[in-house]
């Protein structure tokens, strides 16, 4: 029998051979509007550490709302109400004393489309520590080096790391993107459909590197690929205007959906 998927509720709190993997991201009944637009209802869900989490449904039905209010992106946009709350390692992220910088810090975001900054793949990658106050160039050596090693570049920029970022191919960008992400070893690793602007083949060495990356960080992914949710994720949430119709294991959410709404969608029947 596959595992049983709960729908709108935590999964069973365990790593990938069986351990216990305590939640790093706790969601409890948050809800998001845009002016008089409710966006996200009452959401509640929490997401294990080192796994990943796919958030699958509908263009337009939160999954890039809901994953922006992880690091608070969402505050940027004029006339949005929040309520409920949000937990990192046990902190509430809306506390009037969570500075934002800090948390952007502790979950970091890759985007859409590549963005790497108009300066060379070092200074890319050396941005944020920069920014933290790490100035020793030795220091920053090891950094870049180490970021770019984890996102699987380093051997195609070792020997030009002066060269302008935006010489790269689309997928080398992407994966600069991350290494300047994790350069500051954040908590939680944000992917907001990482893949959609990509060949295959980019596509296949960046669901490579989710799967390593995973064992240093806990990654939460949108994406509209189906099929890629069932190739990387541990654990999958559906959702469908707004609400979070069901969350569980990847494999058991995709083979039994316990809500008709989700075995349609997955189905093809609409979407």
């Amino acid at each position: 029998m596959p595992a049983e998927v709960h729908i709108n509720a935590r999964p069973a709190e365990r790593g990938p051979a069986g351990t216990s993997a305590a939640p790093v991201v706790e969601i409890d009944d948050l809800s998001l509007w845009y002016a008089e637009k409710q966006a996200l209802k009452q959401i509640t869900m929490a997401v294990p550490a080192r796994q990943i989490t796919a958030l699958i449904g509908p263009s337009g039905c939160g999954k890039s709302t809901l994953l922006r209010c992880l690091n608070r992106l969402n505050d940027l946009v004029d006339s949005v109400r929040i309520s409920g709350s949000i937990r990192i390692n046990g902190q509430d992220i809306h506390d009037l004393a969570m500075d934002v910088t800090d948390l952007r810090k502790r979950v970091g975001m890759v985007f859409q489309k590549s963005n790497p900054f108009p300066k060379s793949i070092y200074e890319n990658v050396a941005y944020g520590p920069r920014l933290l106050g790490v100035g020793s160039k030795a220091e920053l050596d090891g950094m870049v080096e180490r970021s770019l090693l984890h996102a699987a570049l380093w051997d195609e920029v070792a020997d030009r790391l002066h060269d302008s970022a935006l010489q790269l191919s689309g997928g080398q960008q992407q994966r600069l993107c991350i290494a300047r992400a994790i350069a500051v070893e954040p908590d939680v690793l944000l992917m907001d459909e990482p893949c959609s602007a990509l060949d295959p083949v980019a596509t296949a060495k960046i669901e490579d590197l989710m799967a390593s990356l995973k064992r240093d960080y806990t990654i939460v992914i949108v994406t509209h690929n189906m099929q890629q949710a069932a190739r990387v994720s541990d654990l999958t949430g559906f959702l469908l205007l707004g609400e979070l119709i069901e969350f569980g294991p990847t494999h058991a959410l995709f083979t039994t959906p316990r809500d008709k709404r989700t075995e349609d969608y997955i189905t093809g029947r609409f979407g």
